[in-house]
C-alpha cells in the first residue's frame, strides 16, 4: 500500500456510484459500469471527512504522484508507475507570439500562457492517470482480464497498468493506429486486436465479446474510476497555483473524461471550502475531422450527434460518438466555456512551434491548443491579463507518422 493510502482509515473512501444523468445511486463495493438508463457513473465521497486531512500543508510531505490526493481517490492498494504530478510550464514564448485583441490595445500578449505538459507521464500521456485508477479498483472487485477500446494511448496505458497488476488485458484498436502504440500494447504483453473501423467500431466488438469472454470493460465511461484518476489534473493546477485556479483551460477533447474528471474536481474542491463558486472557463478543443461537440455547441444542442467519416492525424480526437457528450456540454455552459476545431495543417504548424520555442514535443492533439488559443485571443474571447492553461495530452514521440508530416511541410 502507497505511503498516501496508509494516510486514510481502512474505511472505503467512495460513499456511493451516483448515475450523472438521472441522479440513480448504486454500491461502490461490487462491479459497477453504467448506469440502467445507459449514462456515466460518478463516484460520490465523504468530502467533509476527505477536507480535514486534505490541506496544502499536508500534500508538502506526500508522494509526488497523483496517489497525493489519497482522500478523493479509491483507497485500494494503488497500481502505480509514477503518474501525476507533470510539469506547468510558463510558455513565455508562445505567449508573446499570440495576440490579443482588447478594448486597450489590439495587439497585447499573453503572458501568462502555460502547457500542462502530460506527455511526461508514464506510457507518455495522460492515459496513465485514469488507467491507474481504474485498474486499482478493478483489481480490488476481482477482475482478471481487462478490455477497451483505444484510438492509441489508451491501449498503451491499459497495457502497462495491467501488466503491473498482474493481469490481462485486450487491446482493440483501429488498423491503423500509430504503430508505437501497437507495438508497447505488444511489449507489455496484451492482446491486441485489430479492426478495420473507428473505434466506435473497436468499442461495439468490447461489447459483443465481453460478457462470453469474462472481460472487465474499461472503455471510456463505461466504468467509473478513469475520471478519478484524470480529475487529478485540477487538483494538481490548484496546488501548482498556490490555491488559486487559471482563468482559461484548453482541453483537446475526444472522448472527453479528462474535462469531465477536471470540472468534478473543481466542485469537490468548492464542497470541501478549497475555492468559491469561481471556475475556469473550459474550453473544448477538437479536429475538423471530427468534431461532434463542436456541431453540437454552434447548433446549441444538449447532446451529440454521431460525426461521419470522422478523420484526423490527432487519433485520440477520432472519437466520432462520445459517451460524455451531455456531460462535456453541460460543463461547457456551466464554466462559460466555449469548443472550436482546428485543421490538422494547423496542428502539424503549432506542433513545430510548441517544439521550436518551449522545447515540448507534442502530441497533435497537444498542439491544438495553440491554435485554439490564438483564434480565441484574437476574437477577444481570451483576455490578455488572464492565465490561460493548454493541455498537452500527450507525447510527439508517439506520434512519428504525423511528426514526419510536420517536418516535411515545414
Amino acid at each position: 500500500m502507497s505511503q498516501a493510502s496508509k494516510i486514510l482509515s481502512q474505511t472505503a473512501n467512495i460513499v456511493e456510484l451516483e448515475c450523472s444523468a438521472c441522479g440513480k445511486r448504486y454500491d461502490a463495493g461490487t462491479e459497477q459500469h453504467l448506469c440502467t438508463c445507459g449514462k456515466p457513473l460518478l463516484a460520490r465521497y465523504d468530502l467533509r471527512r476527505a477536507a480535514a486531512t486534505l490541506t496544502l500543508e499536508n500534500l508538502k510531505s506526500r508522494p509526488r504522484t497523483l496517489w497525493r490526493y489519497a482522500e478523493v481517490l479509491p483507497n485500494d492498494p494503488s497500481v502505480s508507475l509514477g503518474e501525476g504530478m507533470t510539469p506547468l510550464v510558463h510558455a513565455k514564448r508562445v505567449g508573446a507570439s499570440i495576440q490579443c485583441q482588447s478594448g486597450r490595445c489590439p495587439s497585447e500578449n499573453l503572458e501568462r500562457l502555460y502547457v500542462k505538459d502530460e506527455g511526461l507521464n508514464p506510457t507518455g500521456s495522460f492515459k496513465a492517470r485514469g488507467m491507474s485508477a481504474a485498474v486499482t479498483r478493478a483489481k480490488q472487485l476481482g477482475a482478471r482480464v481487462l478490455a477497451a477500446p483505444t484510438a492509441g494511448n489508451a491501449g498503451g496505458a491499459l497495457a502497462a497498468y495491467a501488466a503491473a497488476a498482474g493481469l490481462s488485458a485486450v487491446i482493440v484498436m483501429p488498423a491503423d493506429t500509430p504503430s508505437a502504440n501497437v507495438m508497447e500494447c505488444q511489449a507489455f504483453g496484451a492482446k491486441v486486436v485489430k479492426l478495420n473501423g473507428l473505434i466506435s467500431d473497436c468499442g461495439k466488438y468490447v461489447a459483443e465479446h465481453m460478457d462470453r469472454e469474462g472481460w472487465y470493460d474499461v472503455s471510456t465511461l463505461k466504468e467509473p474510476y478513469r475520471v478519478e484518476g484524470k480529475k487529478t489534473m485540477g487538483y494538481e493546477l490548484w496546488e501548482q497555483f498556490d490555491g488559486k485556479l487559471p482563468d482559461v483551460i484548453l482541453y483537446p477533447t475526444g472522448g472527453g473524461v479528462g474535462l469531465i474528471g477536471m470540472c468534478k474536481a473543481f466542485d469537490e474542491m468548492q464542497q470541501m471550502g478549497w475555492i468559491g463558486d469561481e471556475r475556469p472557463r473550459m474550453v473544448a478543443v477538437q479536429a475538423e475531422g471530427c468534431a461532434p461537440i463542436v456541431q453540437a455547441w454552434e447548433a446549441h444542442r444538449k447532446s451529440a450527434q454521431f460525426f461521419p467519416n470522422a478523420a484526423t492525424i490527432a487519433s485520440g480526437l477520432r472519437v466520432p460518438g462520445p459517451l460524455g457528450d451531455q456531460l462535456i456540454l453541460s460543463m461547457l455552459r456551466q464554466t462559460k466555456g466555449t469548443a472550436l476545431a482546428v485543421s490538422d495543417e494547423e496542428m502539424l504548424h503549432a506542433g513545430r512551434e510548441l517544439a521550436s520555442l518551449e522545447g515540448i514535443f507534442a502530441a497533435p492533439e497537444g498542439a491544438a491548443t495553440v491554435i485554439a488559443a490564438r483564434k480565441l485571443a484574437a476574437s477577444g474571447w481570451i483576455k490578455p491579463e488572464e492565465k490561460v492553461v493548454l493541455f498537452n495530452t500527450g507525447t510527439g514521440y508517439k506520434y512519428s507518422e504525423a511528426w514526419q508530416r510536420a517536418l516535411q511541410s515545414a
